[in-house]
This record gives structure tokens, C-alpha cells and sequence, in this order.
């Protein structure tokens, strides 16, 4: 499976976070993995990574869309304010146990979105990802 240096998990769920990691972890898809309950949190970290240590840059953000604060929406339209040279070379994803057809086609339809994907984060989920992105490294 393809390994990953960083994977960041922006989703208010401290379990499903926990989840995530687990799964991340033991299909050894990624190094790294942080995750956010917030995603002004995520943000500021990214913004943090861009003047400090641009090649620390995740190379995989999964992000939910719903979310107290800041939701995925709102962080996405952030997501785009950042150097397009580090974004361009993120897999983003939204992860989300949203139903809503409007919610995924949208997300699709959103140049920034690599993929939607519906909750839990799976080991398969994980083999798609490395199947179908792969030569974006």
C-alpha cells in the first residue's frame, strides 16, 4: 500500500477520529496522522505549516462536512486561500455520514474534493485511495 508522510483528520467526533487513525495505522497507509476536532484548528495548523514548514504540508486532509464552528464548507473556502503550489499536491477528501444528495454532489463538484467518501473510514476506502491516486504523489 502506498505510504503517506501525513494524513491530517479534521472531524468533531473524538471516536471516529480514534477510529480513523486506527485504521490509518494498521494498514500502514500513513507516518503521520493528526487529527482535529475543529477545523479552525486544522486551518491555523495548515496556515502555521505555509510560513514555517511548507514541506510538512499533508498530503491527505479528510475532512467531515458537518461540524459545530467552522463546518467542511466553510474550511474548504478557506482551503482555498492557501499557496495553490502546496494544495495542488493534497489529496482532499471529505468524509462525512452526511446522506444529503446535495451535500455529495456538491462536494464532487468542488474542484478542491478529491473524492466524497461516507463513514467509517475503512481499509478499503484506504485501497482506493492508493489504487486511484497513487501516481498524484
Amino acid at each position: 500500500m502506498t505510504k503517506y508522510k501525513k494524513v491530517f483528520l479534521i472531524d468533531d467526533d473524538e471516536i471516529h477520529n480514534f477510529l480513523c487513525e486506527s485504521v490509518i495505522r494498521s494498514q500502514q497507509f500513513a507516518a503521520n496522522v493528526n487529527s482535529y476536532l475543529w477545523a479552525e484548528e486544522a486551518l491555523e495548523c495548515l496556515n502555521t505549516i505555509v510560513k514555517e514548514k511548507p514541506h510538512d504540508f499533508p498530503e491527505i486532509i479528510f475532512l467531515d462536512i458537518n461540524m459545530p464552528g467552522m463546518d467542511g464548507w466553510e474550511f474548504i473556502e478557506e482551503y482555498r486561500k492557501l499557496p495553490v503550489e502546496l494544495t495542488q499536491n493534497c489529496l482532499l477528501f471529505v468524509l462525512s455520514s452526511a446522506v444529503d444528495k446535495n451535500d455529495i454532489t456538491h462536494a464532487k463538484n468542488l474542484s478542491e474534493v478529491n473524492d466524497f467518501f461516507s463513514k467509517p473510514l475503512t481499509s478499503d476506502i484506504l485501497n482506493i485511495i492508493s489504487e486511484q491516486y497513487s501516481t498524484h504523489q
